[in-house]
């Protein structure tokens, strides 16, 4: 997981009227505003994860104004954080045509391209950017991200050293010249690296689950150990370091990954998930649950009521659309969702609890996919009788799990990554304890990661008639 390189966080959906919003956030005793404060108003407001608001602000700024650079290019910012990056990246373009000296447009534009996985064009905004502040380590840092995920090493590698030539300082920079070195196997300088990084910002949260995850991996489990026991000494309201201290040591090992550890996890990694998987970790699961989904149910018709369980970003969305007279994506992860809506696939998306959303909605789906979601979980059984309530006569499951090495284990176990393995046998008896029919699994590679692949179980199952 690379350090994240937009200059947005993931917003929750937002619920709340947007007049009154923006009217809580005026200044007391204010009736009317200017534009720079109605703009400064917006962009807190968008801080705050109060996108209609926000947009609202934006959209009458432009009614004012119509050719003004900042609302064009915060709200094109705006559109991209809700997955309309087509429709977000002419009014950024459109802002730099009227301000092309202004760097922060530039840095805007590029890491919005970067997210998009337009490395090219993100490439040639940032050097832009470096042009006009050439003594940005931020944009230093961001070139190099770029050259990373576009596989030149080299350039990559310049471009960290170049940042920390700037400022010796800086935590991402030390990051990603780590996640750099440990993609070519040099683990014990990516160690060196996130230590640096610890050192500048003690209370760098990332930092930490980069050092803690690069010792376990080389099985350098006490001091892994260290690292999540003073996270959570300097961060004790953050659900991360007590998961991953569980992984490490083998105790107090929950049944499932908290809903907050989920939350804390995927709202941090929504801007960068499907670049980080399908680019780095060639992620295959999507792919193969809506593979088997298909041998399951058949030609598409566009005729079923379809769920996408863990739907995140809504990857498998548009891979199982064509089965679907409504598909509904639900997922713990607001900022996930956020992402998810940009597909333009989804009938309803909805933040929940997989089991509990599950259990609400007994004999309501022809179908569940349910790709990576069920990693997160130990022991199935709960989910499992959950979705065979939910579940139609005849309705068919599909979903992947990671296997652990031993098929004839009935049992889950937490690994030192985070997310929990199964045994096959532990998959055939909560299919039958809850009722359910195994129609197939079979061990697959779901994904790479550490150079390694990744093996799971693709598995199908159908309610009886």
């Amino acid at each position: 997981m690379s350090e994240p390189m937009p200059a947005t966080q993931p917003l929750e959906p937002e619920v709340d009227d947007p007049v009154k919003a923006a009217a809580e956030l005026l200044p007391s005793g204010a009736t009317e505003l200017t534009i720079p404060e109605a703009l400064d108003l917006a962009v807190r407001m968008l801080r705050q994860d109060r996108l209609d608001g926000a947009r609202t602000i934006f959209e009458r700024v432009l009614q004012a104004v119509p050719d003004h650079p900042d609302a064009l290019s915060m709200l094109g910012l705006l559109e991209h954080r809700i997955g309309r990056t087509d429709v977000g990246l002419p009014l950024m373009r459109r802002a730099i045509e009227l301000l092309p000296d202004f760097v922060g447009f530039q840095v805007n534009l590029g890491n919005v391209l970067i997210e998009a996985g337009r490395e090219d064009e993100a490439l040639q905004a940032l050097q832009r950017a470096a042009e006009l502040a050439p003594q940005s380590a931020d944009i230093q840092n961001n070139l190099g991200a770029v050259y990373r995920v576009m596989g030149d090493g080299n350039q990559a590698k310049a471009s960290f050293l170049h940042a920390l030539q700037l400022d010796p300082q800086h935590p991402r920079a030390w990051n990603n010249m780590g996640l750099l070195l440990d993609a070519v196997g040099d683990a014990e300088g990516a160690i060196r690296a996130y230590l640096t990084a610890m050192k500048v910002t003690p209370e760098n949260s990332h930092s930490a689950f980069l050092l803690g995850t690069a010792y376990a991996r080389l099985n350098q489990l006490e001091r892994a150990a260290m690292v999540f026991r003073e996270w959570m000494v300097r961060d004790p309201g953050n659900p991360q370091p007590r998961h991953m201290l569980a992984a490490v040591t083998g105790q107090d090992v929950p049944e499932r990954a908290s809903d907050a550890f989920v939350e804390t996890e995927f709202d941090g990694f929504a801007a960068s998930f499907e670049r980080v998987l399908n680019e780095r970790l060639a992620y295959r699961a999507p792919a193969l649950c809506a593979e088997l989904l298909g041998q399951c149910l058949g030609a598409p018709a566009q005729a079923l009521v379809l769920l996408d369980a863990g739907c995140g970003t809504g990857l498998c969305g548009p891979l199982v659309a064509p089965w679907a007279r409504e598909l509904v994506g639900v997922d713990l992860s607001g900022g996930m969702l956020q992402r998810a809506r940009g597909k333009g696939c989804y009938t309803r998306l909805i933040k929940a609890e997989l089991t509990a959303f599950l259990q609400q909605h007994p004999s309501a789906w022809d179908a569940i996919v349910c790709a990576d979601t069920l990693c997160y979980f130990g022991d199935l059984q709960a989910v499992m009788q959950a979705a065979a309530q939910a579940l139609r006569p005849g309705a068919v499951m599909v979903y992947t799990v990671e296997a652990l090495p031993d098929d004839g284990a009935d049992s889950a176990a937490l690994q030192v990554h985070g997310r929990y393995a199964h045994g096959r046998a532990h998959i055939d008896r909560v299919t039958a304890a809850a009722g359910l029919q195994l129609v197939q699994a079979r061990r697959d590679v779901l994904r790479n990661e550490g150079g390694q692949p990744v093996n799971g179980w693709l598995v199908a199952v159908r309610r009886s008639r």
